[in-house]
């Protein structure tokens, strides 16, 4: 049943999803898209829930920041939001795509984007963080920029930022040391081939290409100062992670589009990433040396040899649970379903959202097998002011905390919710042995 209670909103609408909480309303619609984006909720050592997500309100992404809100009673009530860096003086000094990390000496990182204002857009940033050693009641800033790596995607001036985001929660690799997956578009200035010229002396263009990456804090778990953070970047090859373009014959076969990995721990202790595509499908990969290289990426499918688990180009999120099974979330279409016009329509292909129950298989080439996939919720094609968009965007994130199982979402990146998963809406999908 929908949660209850009275909550000042702009539309009642946030209801649609049947969601059973609720984190962040609006009280206005925004001018800007996306009022909660990129939502990450987790645990903190002292055992509350701290939710970190984007927040914009003015057109353009002028406004946008990173907001944070505290809850002590499991996520029924929170604290008022709080904002981290607010937009700089210059135009396009936003901050964006706040992640947590939580180190074991009980200090909480948020690293989050800051943008430049100089290169292709507001994604071309370096990271910076605050960080609590209350529990998350009160931050410190970093006052250190961290750039990312630079790679074959970069623009070749290194004064100008890299073009990347993190979208997820780490998690922790099989030496317990805290891993998180992250994207990389290629700058327009970066050496690649993006231009096909045809037999007939036309030229079609490929304006960008993405691939994936991850990076490791070394230290983190010692409580080390901003500036004092050691980071290893992975893969170790040049040519980070790839997917090819299956759905254009005329895009160059070393040309990739590949997004926002979400990495999950083998019980064999191997690493395993699915990201979203223009295929129309998720695609995988597996590491056996703990991130320094990865197997050709494949198309997911439900078991070796079944059927491919498709999705538009829509986030993919993929979580261990503490029982050793793993969610899988997804569009369960190519984008062509429910009146959507293709795999990189956005706006309508990001709808409904479904659920999928996996299970280790070892031996197996794919070690992930997959249920059929289930209902969850939808919007029913309905936007909301003042773009009526209808997307569901799984820009989200998993906690289960005293016993409780909570997805935590963005609701056409409008409303902040949760949604319960439970062992019962779980029951009877059954995984292929």
């Amino acid at each position: 049943m929908p949660v209850a209670g009275d909550y000042e909103c702009f539309s009642d609408d946030w209801r649609r999803t049947d969601p059973d909480l609720v984190f962040f309303l609006p009280k206005q619609p925004p001018q800007f898209v996306e009022a909660v984006d990129h939502v990450l909720v987790d645990v903190t050592p002292g055992g509350d829930l701290l939710a970190v997500w984007t927040y914009g309100a003015a057109s353009d992404a002028a406004d946008q920041t990173v907001l944070y809100a505290r809850s002590e009673d499991g996520g029924r009530t929170w604290s008022d939001p709080g904002a981290f860096d607010p937009p700089g003086p210059k135009y396009g000094q936003v901050a964006c795509f706040g992640f947590p990390v939580i180190s074991r000496t009980g200090r909480i990182y948020v690293f989050y984007n800051k943008a430049t204002a100089v290169g292709t857009d507001y994604t071309t940033s370096v990271m910076r963080c605050s960080y609590s050693d209350d529990d998350g009641r009160t931050w410190a800033p970093g006052n250190v920029d961290i750039p990312y790596r630079r790679t074959i995607l970069s623009h070749p001036d290194p004064s100008i930022g890299t073009n990347a985001l993190v979208w997820q929660k780490p998690i922790r690799d099989a030496r317990d040391r805290v891993l998180v997956g992250y994207t990389e578009w290629s700058s327009a200035a970066a050496a690649r081939p993006l231009v096909v010229r045809k037999p007939d002396g036309t030229a079609k263009i490929f304006n960008s290409e993405c691939r994936c990456q991850f990076m490791r804090f070394d230290n983190i778990d010692e409580g080390p100062e901003p500036q004092d953070v050691r980071i290893t970047w992975l893969p170790d090859s040049d040519e980070l992670i790839a997917v090819p373009i299956t759905t254009d014959p005329d895009a160059p076969t070393d040309l990739s589009f590949c997004q926002e990995p979400a990495v999950a721990l083998l019980p064999d202790d191997r690493l395993f990433a699915v990201m979203r595509t223009r295929n129309g499908q998720i695609w995988y990969t597996v590491s056996d040396d703990h991130g320094h290289s990865w197997r050709p990426t494949e198309m997911l499918r439900f078991k070796d040899g079944g059927a491919p688990m498709q999705n538009p180009v829509s986030p993919t999120p993929l979580y261990r649970l503490r029982d050793g099974r793993y969610l899988q979330f997804l569009q369960s279409h190519d984008g062509w379903g429910h009146g959507a016009g293709g795999p990189t329509d956005n706006t309508r292909a990001r709808r409904p959202q479904f659920i999928a129950v996996g299970e280790f298989r070892p031996g197996a080439h794919q070690p992930i097998w997959f249920s059929d996939p289930k209902f969850l919720f939808d919007t029913n094609g309905v936007g909301v002011p003042p773009f009526y968009r209808p997307w569901l965007s799984m820009y989200a994130s998993l906690t289960e905390h005293n016993g409780q199982r909570t997805l935590w979402y963005s609701d056409r990146k409008m409303f902040g919710l949760g949604r319960s998963i439970t062992d019962e809406m779980l029951a009877g999908m059954k995984v292929p042995s």
